[in-house]
């Protein structure tokens, strides 16, 4: 008899075999349709693990999560209003270095992170050697190696999730320092976002999309709070972003 129902979000770069580990996870149980007001399409699967139900949500594969996109967006939106109790970054073994950028963004975004190592077959041909051990050190967080079409290291992955979501695991996500001027800024910034959006999501990362003039992000925390005032935040050159 299952006991608890989780939502696991699936990110990663396109063409890194994401769908593949949806479609070896989720078989049958599974449906698409479009996102909310948006032509990006939805994809959801279900599974279950040790007695554990799991939503899965196969994200659009995108390259960042700057939101220059619909795809990129919807990825984005989900994994900061969606909270989902594990967000699995999907990267392509033969490619770490391209692949590690997405992965350091949701490492911003959420702690509960697990790195999921594909196509591991395929780097063992090219001679690629990973140390996923090394590496989770380094990202504070769990490294599974896999190779979804040959279903080879499914079951460690169920095992990291099922760990994770039971509280067995405990992560601390490393933390990408930027110039000093940054820094500066987002320290300036972070006490007046948290005035807005209290300690609910991470403040760190959201001064820093509003360095960047991401107001897409704060209008959707606007239409998140309507019953708060517009509030106003301001950047290190004195210019107010309102929300």
């Amino acid at each position: 008899m299952t006991t608890n129902e989780y939502t696991v979000a699936l990110a990663g770069n396109p063409n890194t075999g994401k769908s593949t580990l949806f479609n070896v996870l989720t078989g049958l149980s599974q449906h698409t349709g479009n996102w909310p007001g948006k032509t990006v399409v939805y994809a959801e699967g279900f599974f279950t693990y040790n007695h554990n139900r799991y939503k899965m949500v196969d994200l659009p594969g995108t390259y960042s999560l700057y939101s220059n996109s619909a795809d990129e967006e919807v990825a984005r939106n989900f994994i900061i209003f969606g909270k989902p109790d594990v967000t699995i970054v999907v990267l392509d073994a033969t490619a770490l270095e391209r692949n590690l950028n997405l992965a350091l963004q949701v490492l911003e975004m959420t702690s509960s992170v697990i790195v999921c190592l594909n196509l591991m077959d395929e780097a063992k041909k090219k001679g690629i050697r990973i140390d996923a051990g090394k590496l989770a050190e380094k990202l504070g967080v769990p490294v599974v190696p896999i190779s979804a079409r040959n279903k080879e290291g499914i079951d460690a992955l169920l095992k990291t999730i099922d760990a994770m979501v039971c509280g067995k695991i405990k992560t601390k996500p490393i933390v990408v320092r930027y110039s000093p001027e940054i820094e500066q800024c987002m320290e300036k910034l972070i006490p007046r976002v948290k005035e807005v959006i209290g300690d609910a999501y991470p403040a760190r990362w959201v001064a820093l999309r509003l360095l960047d003039g991401d107001m897409s992000l704060l209008h959707a925390f606007y239409k998140l709070f309507p019953s708060k005032k517009e509030a106003t935040v301001y950047a290190c050159d004195g210019s107010a972003k309102s929300i």
